[in-house]
């Protein structure tokens, strides 16, 4: 019995420490370009957001429960790229813990280099957010300007996902 009760919480310390994250890592374009080419087969949703941006913001809930849904699927992955300031990165930490965001975030500490990126990730982006970009193979196959509904993100992750 003491043994179950102990297997018991060590389960649930792990799902806790999985389901949100403590920190976040800063990266620059190229690194996040290298993070979507190693995730190779995998359908890769990543979704450029803010936590000033209200239709953000407004959408992230969506995102979770269809995260939550895919996440033990084997060639699926969601990323949250922050587009907040290096120097708000406390603030991203604190809206992670509160809104319970269980997908992996990132802070894309570049600025100042948006001009240069964001082109190289979609030639139709004017640079609003949100913006959700789907991969698969490393190779971009949808592109999503603006917010997107819960059914849209679950009907273009089912249409995607073998």
């Amino acid at each position: 019995m003491k043994n179950l009760l102990s297997l018991l919480i060590l389960c649930f310390c792990f799902s806790a420490f999985r389901a949100q994250q403590t920190e976040v890592r800063s990266v620059k374009y190229e690194e996040l370009e290298k993070k979507i080419q190693e995730e190779g087969d995998k359908l890769l949703v990543v979704n450029f957001w803010a936590t000033t941006c209200a239709p953000c913001v407004k959408e992230l809930p969506h995102f979770m429960e269809v995260n939550n849904k895919f996440k033990d699927h084997p060639q699926f992955k969601m990323i949250l790229v922050s587009l907040d300031r290096l120097a708000d990165k406390e603030r991203v930490i604190r809206f992670i813990k509160n809104k319970n965001l269980t997908a992996e975030v990132i802070l894309l500490d570049d600025i100042k280099r948006m001009n240069t990126w964001i082109p190289k990730f979609e030639k139709n982006w004017d640079g609003n957010i949100p913006v959700t970009i789907f991969y698969k193979n490393s190779e971009k196959i949808y592109f999503n300007d603006g917010e997107m509904s819960k059914e849209d993100l679950e009907k273009t992750i089912n249409d995607h996902l073998k």
